[in-house]
């Protein structure tokens, strides 16, 4: 298959050092060019990436008509806006997560995605140790599924920083948070019924510093989750079931570089003691997301997760807000 032709719209550290050198790994994406509306910003990171071309706004890289695809990891509240602006030029979207700052800001997007490719970018679900955790989850090795534990938290207080930022969509809940509410979707393949949670936000800053939350997922089933922007860092996914547990050891940040895994525990001695480890390869999950989304792009095989899916998602991000305010449970 062609390479698709990519875009990077904006110098963002997660691009520079994630997903951009991910994707460059790839025999099937062509990263061609980069835009920042600072036009020596965009300059240095083609020199420091090996990228053939710098544009100095985001518009004359969304002009160029060998460009088929840009990824779009731009602040929380131009991501509607600028993924908008992409498709109108008939360029397929890959756009970071969140793919919007409500769900009813993500449903603008409809329109735009009858015409092109347009997807949210959870690298967590195409790595092995996710896909191989649902794969016994199947199995019924670990019975039924009753519970999801997820943690998720670093420590920024830089008052600069765009997770910092509440008008522009910053705060834990939207920045990791939702990787925890993928999780409790993807390992229970269904949609919470209704949620409660507990916030605590910088009295400076007016982001959500720390958020808990307990989602209510049916038959029994509970997904628990704490996450935190000024906190010690440090993530893991628990999934507990009727005859034994998963735990994901680096769940969201997997390392590109060493092996990862998970183990998998029957519960017969405490401690780890009856856990059996099952040890992933090298791989780079920015990597495979790229090469999933340039082979839909291409035809040869389908999304599977689409414009829907990520509007589910916001919907139950809502729901979670409403609910700090409510101090109830909100129904999804």
């Amino acid at each position: 298959m062609q390479p698709v032709r990519w875009g990077i719209l904006s110098t963002a550290k997660i691009g520079r050092t994630k997903v951009v050198p991910g994707m460059m790994k790839s025999p099937l994406c062509d990263v061609v060019a980069i835009a920042s509306r600072d036009a020596g910003g965009a300059r240095a990171m083609a020199e420091e990436l090996g990228i053939a071309k710098a544009y100095g706004s985001y518009e004359a890289l969304l002009a160029d008509p060998d460009i088929e695809a840009v990824y779009n990891p731009l602040p929380n509240h131009l991501h509607v806006p600028i993924t908008l602006a992409a498709a109108a030029a008939g360029k397929h979207v890959l756009c970071e997560k969140p793919i919007a700052v409500t769900a009813g800001e993500a449903e603008q997007l409809r329109q735009a995605a009858s015409r092109v490719l347009i997807a949210e970018a959870f690298m967590v679900r195409h790595h092995p140790q996710w896909q191989r955790a649902r794969d016994i989850i199947r199995s019924s090795e670990i019975g039924d599924p009753r519970a999801i534990q997820v943690a998720f938290s670093y420590f920024n207080v830089d008052p600069g920083n765009i997770r910092n930022q509440a008008g522009i969509g910053g705060g834990g809940l939207l920045d990791i948070g939702c990787y925890a509410v993928v999780a409790g979707r993807f390992f229970f393949e269904a949609e919470p019924l209704r949620v409660v949670t507990l916030m605590d936000r910088d009295p400076a800053f007016g982001v959500d510093r720390t958020a808990s939350a307990l989602m209510d997922f049916g038959a029994g089933r509970q997904l628990a989750l704490t996450v935190s922007t000024q906190a010690v860092p440090f993530q893991r996914v628990q999934i507990l079931g009727t005859k034994g547990r998963i735990e994901i050891e680096i769940p969201f940040n997997a390392p590109p570089d060493r092996p990862t895994c998970i183990f998998v525990d029957d519960g017969s001695a405490h401690g780890n003691r009856s856990a059996k480890v099952v040890e992933f390869p090298v791989v780079d999950q920015y990597q495979l997301q790229g090469e999933a989304f340039s082979r839909a792009l291409r035809g040869a095989a389908p999304l599977d997760y689409g414009l829907e899916d990520s509007i589910l998602n916001m919907r139950i991000l809502d729901a979670l807000l409403r609910s700090e305010t409510s101090e109830a449970w909100e129904r999804v």
